[in-house]
């Protein structure tokens, strides 16, 4: 890496808090911050602090309308619509202040990558990819991923790779850029017949004039790591050595992680760390500029801090050694949190994240997956979707 990559933190992030017991809890953010800090990870980096998005860089993707609802939420005395004041999306105070500034953390990481500052630039608290230009879902207000896009597209970037590597499919980024042509959106997530959305078929392969930009992986449940990297190393390696992106921009919720209590894939936290060591390994052999944003994550203790400890270690070049034990302090500020909740001893579920490369063939169920979604875009690229060569 030659530059220093630039790591957005301030707690003030903390205050994106929908309250009560629903499962997007702030907690996970700032285990993780503690877990980093505690391993070393984050010695000598500067945390670049986050300001908020102001409206006009958040209308790059949501509607104003929108923004006034969002805005009004609070103190509103009726249904303000919009998706707002659901269970998935409870109204809570400040909201359009926590949400902007959410926006504005990717925003300060897309700049930084934008002026030449940093190659790298990783926001843990970003990655909501869920909102819609005119209506929150899945918890997310302001899809800060599409503004951050957006926003690099008229910044002079000609062609940007979005990866979405959360268990539910990136359909808010998909939909901001659908007939777009510059942006290329692939997400591998588990399959929409099992889990919300219900969308990311591998038929859907972008609008017209776009054909090709939307990319999609529908995983089946209970999906491993060595099924999850097959099927990735199958097809986004080709995708974006045909599509030759100057930036990547990576959302990468861990969802899928087999303790996950929203969703039903496998994943384990070697193999997280296999998939952003993947990432990393792409950034450097293309000299792509690398955004890394957070996303989903609902196992607080046990699995988002050592996951994306590890995402902010691979993006710093500081890897950590997944038999390093977990720090005897965050332990006890863990414990505290929850005294009766088990933690692991160290920075591994002792799992083989090793992977058969696809061949051709279909004989495990990941396969099926593999070959719809490669017959449908490989064409559009100019890649063959039947050699294991393209």
């Amino acid at each position: 890496m030659g530059k220093p990559a630039t790591v957005v933190w301030d707690r003030s992030f903390l205050g994106y808090d929908l309250g009560g017991d629903h499962p997007l809890n702030p907690v996970r953010l700032d285990l993780t911050i503690r877990l980093a800090t505690a391993l070393g990870v984050l010695d000598g980096v500067e945390l670049r602090v986050p300001q908020p998005a102001g409206d006009d860089e958040i209308e790059l993707v949501h509607k104003p309308g929108y923004l006034s609802a969002v805005q009004a939420a609070p103190t509103a005395g009726w249904d303000v619509g919009h998706g707002l004041g659901t269970p998935d999306n409870p109204v809570f105070e400040r909201m359009h202040e926590a949400s902007a500034l959410v926006v504005g953390g990717s925003l300060v990481a897309a700049r930084a990558i934008a002026s030449g500052e940093a190659d790298r630039a990783v926001n843990i608290a970003g990655g909501l990819h869920h909102a819609m230009p005119d209506s929150a879902a899945g918890f997310c207000v302001y899809n800060d991923c599409a503004v951050a896009i957006e926003w690099l597209l008229r910044s002079g970037v000609e062609r940007i790779a979005y990866v979405d590597v959360d268990v539910h499919h990136g359909d808010g980024v998909q939909t901001a850029f659908w007939d777009d042509p510059r942006v290329l959106t692939i997400s591998l997530h588990q399959h929409p017949m099992s889990l919300w959305p219900g969308t990311g078929w591998a038929g859907e392969v972008g609008g017209a004039g776009a054909e090709g930009s939307a990319v999609n992986v529908p995983l089946p449940a209970g999906t491993r790591d060595g099924g999850w990297m097959r099927a990735f190393q199958a097809t986004v390696p080709s995708l974006l050595r045909a599509f030759r992106p100057q930036v990547l921009v990576t959302q990468c919720g861990v969802d899928t992680h087999k303790e996950d209590p929203l969703a039903d894939l496998s994943l384990s936290v070697d193999g997280h760390r296999a998939i952003y060591q993947a990432f990393r390994d792409l950034v450097d052999e293309h000299g792509y500029k690398w955004l890394a944003l957070g996303g989903g994550g609902y196992e607080l203790l046990r699995v988002v801090p050592r996951s994306w400890t590890h995402l902010l270690a691979t993006v710093l070049d500081r890897d950590v050694d997944p038999n390093r034990p977990l720090p005897a302090d965050w332990v006890a500020h863990a414990t505290q949190i929850a005294p009766q909740w088990p933690l692991p001893a160290s920075m591994t579920d002792g799992c083989d994240a090793g992977y058969q490369p696809w061949g051709g063939d279909a004989e495990e169920p990941v396969d099926k997956a593999i070959r719809e979604t490669r017959r449908a875009v490989f064409p559009l690229h100019g890649l063959d979707p039947d050699d294991p060569r393209d």
